[in-house]
C-alpha cells in the first residue's frame, strides 16, 4: 500500500492531472506569466480548475462571479465553461495582478467573456446590485472576509445559484476552536454560516494533492 504522505498526494494529483487535464498551452502560459511576475502560487490546482469548469457546465451557468482573480488561471477555466455569450465578472484587489490576468485571458482569446473589476471585493460587490443574477459564484480571496463574500453571493445570486468556497481545509486547523489564525477563524465562521444561514444548503469535502491538505465547500442558494 502506498503511504499517505504529502509527496504521494502530490504524485497522485499530478497523475490525475496528466490523465484528465493534459497539456493546455493557454493555462500553462497563464501560470508562467503569474510565476514570472512573482505572484504567490496559490491558484487552484489543474484538477480543481477542471472541477470548476465541470460545475459551471453541469449547472448551466452563463453568468459567473469570481472573487479573487490572481493571475487569471481559474478565470480562464470559468470563461471557457460559460461558452459563447456567457460572462465572467472577476474581482481583483491588486491592479498589478489584474493586469497580468488580463493579458493571459486575452491571450487565451477569452477577453470578450471576462470583465475584471479592480478593488477590494467588499467595495466592488455592492456596485453589482441591480444587475442580472449570477448563476455561479467562486470565492477564493482573503479568508477573513469569507462571510461577507457569502452574504453577497446570496444577494447577487438566485435560487439554484451554485456557490463554491475554496481553501476550507486549512491543513486540518479548522477543528481548532482555540485558533488565533485569522484565516482559520474566517474559514470556520464561513462554514458555520453555510450551516446556519437559511439561504444556503451546503456540504464540504477535504482534499489532498499538490496544494497539500485542503478542501472546498459547495452550496446552492435555496
Amino acid at each position: 500500500m502506498v503511504e499517505s504522505s504529502p509527496e504521494n498526494w502530490r504524485r497522485a494529483d499530478e497523475f490525475l492531472s496528466d490523465v484528465l487535464v493534459g497539456h493546455d498551452p493557454d493555462l500553462e502560459a497563464a501560470l508562467a506569466a503569474q510565476n514570472e511576475a512573482g505572484l504567490p502560487p496559490i491558484e487552484v490546482a489543474p484538477v480543481s480548475g477542471k472541477l470548476l469548469s465541470l460545475l459551471t457546465r453541469i449547472s448551466g451557468a452563463r453568468r459567473v462571479l469570481e472573487i479573487g482573480t490572481l493571475g487569471g488561471y481559474s478565470t480562464i477555466w470559468l470563461a471557457r465553461a460559460v461558452g459563447d455569450g456567457g460572462e465572467v465578472v472577476t474581482i481583483e484587489a491588486e491592479p498589478g495582478n489584474a493586469a497580468i490576468a488580463r493579458e493571459s485571458i486575452d491571450a487565451a482569446d477569452l477577453g470578450e467573456r471576462v470583465a475584471i473589476r479592480i478593488g477590494r471585493a467588499a467595495d466592488v460587490l455592492p456596485t453589482l446590485e441591480g444587475s442580472e443574477p449570477f448563476d455561479l459564484v467562486f470565492i477564493d480571496a482573503d479568508k477573513e472576509s469569507n462571510t461577507v463574500y457569502l452574504d453577497w453571493a446570496a444577494r447577487l445570486g438566485r435560487p439554484g445559484t451554485v456557490v463554491i468556497l475554496d481553501n476550507i481545509g486549512r491543513e486540518g486547523e479548522i477543528v481548532r476552536e482555540d485558533t488565533t489564525d485569522s484565516k482559520v477563524i474566517g474559514t470556520r465562521e464561513a462554514l458555520q454560516m453555510l450551516a446556519d444561514d437559511p439561504r444556503f444548503d451546503a456540504t464540504a469535502l477535504q482534499t489532498v494533492g499538490v496544494k497539500g491538505w485542503d478542501g472546498v465547500a459547495l452550496a446552492v442558494i435555496v
